[in-house]
């Protein structure tokens, strides 16, 4: 998440050098539509409406962000090439599972999906959507609000591993407004109890240094030298006492031009407004620390849910 200003302004740099691809190139040009063909191949608990919002996303950025909504029962993640050299078992499963998904191609053996993957509407629809547009995604429309039939597809694995039976049949999620876990969950499952426990990790993602010491230097920190896992997220700290998570921005943005001022905003604002609803959706309030008011003001001003999130950090 700290090096997203970095990737955002690569993308920019790239866009501006080449010419835009025509939309009867093959998916393998169109991010998007490659995006959509493979996020059909897994199996998600929102009926892929995540993947489908974040599709236009590099890849390891949709993963990142919808890693929380794929169906962990049905999948297991594999380091086959050594990269993700991390544990895998407690709160570090994630940084695996996420390093996996985000490879750039898919490698037989790596991500293993227990039994037959039914394409989620919403990324069904979007591809029939794609479709009917002739791949051009600014025709891209919604498709009705009708569910269609459910459609198969192999999963792009040789080996599956074999499903558990589950003594209680769970029920369809259905689609009720926006994609972010609800604020007040009617019910606490013992799976809810498990992801809103907060785990310690004893390290920080990333490897920023200077990130890492404003996140250690928070006041009251109850976990200094590593990130809180909760809800499916590394947060960059927790306060006990109080329940507030935090998340730590170390950008020079008074020092940004005009044009990398708008990325990182475009970037950050709804990365934040995601990682709030995390929050709160197990009982946590949200901070995010900031490096400058400049930087504090843009992020308000951008969008006023965020307004008195941000705190100026003036211990590192």
């Amino acid at each position: 998440m700290r090096l997203r200003a970095s990737i955002a302004l690569l993308l920019y740099v790239t866009a501006c050098a080449t010419s835009a691809p025509s939309p009867r190139e093959p998916a393998a040009r169109n991010p998007r539509l490659a995006n959509l063909q493979r996020v059909a191949a897994l199996p998600w608990t929102d009926e892929g409406r995540c993947a489908v919002q974040e599709a236009s996303e590099p890849w390891p950025v949709l993963a990142e962000r919808c890693f929380h909504a794929l169906d962990h029962d049905r999948i297991e993640f594999h380091d086959i090439t050594g990269r993700c050299a991390v544990a895998s078992t407690g709160a570090a499963a994630m940084g695996l599972g996420v390093c996996v998904l985000a490879a750039p191609e898919i490698i037989v053996g790596a991500v293993v999906v227990a039994g037959v993957v039914v394409v989620g509407f919403a990324i069904k629809e979007a591809l029939d959507a794609y479709e009917l547009s002739w791949g051009d995604p600014e025709k891209v429309r919604p498709a009705p609000e009708t569910r269609p039939a459910p459609e198969t597809r192999p999963v792009p694995e040789t080996r599956t591993a074999p499903q558990k039976p589950s003594p209680k049949k769970r029920p369809k999620p259905e689609p009720k407004g926006p994609d972010f876990p609800p604020l007040e969950p009617p019910e606490t499952s013992e799976r809810d109890r498990r992801r809103c426990e907060p785990e310690p990790v004893p390290y920080h993602l990333g490897g920023n240094k200077l990130h890492d010491k404003c996140a250690d230097r928070i006041p009251n920190n109850s976990f200094p030298g590593g990130d809180v896992f909760v809800n499916g997220k590394n947060f960059d700290a927790l306060q006990l006492a109080t329940r507030t998570l935090w998340e730590v921005k170390t950008d020079n943005f008074d020092t940004y031009p005009p044009e990398l001022r708008r990325i990182v905003l475009e970037d950050q604002v709804p990365e934040l407004l995601h990682e709030r609803a995390l929050a709160l959706a197990c009982g946590f309030d949200f901070k995010v620390g900031v490096r400058s008011a400049a930087h504090k003001a843009a992020l308000e001003f951008a969008d006023p849910r965020l307004k008195g999130l941000f705190v100026v950090m003036n211990w590192c």
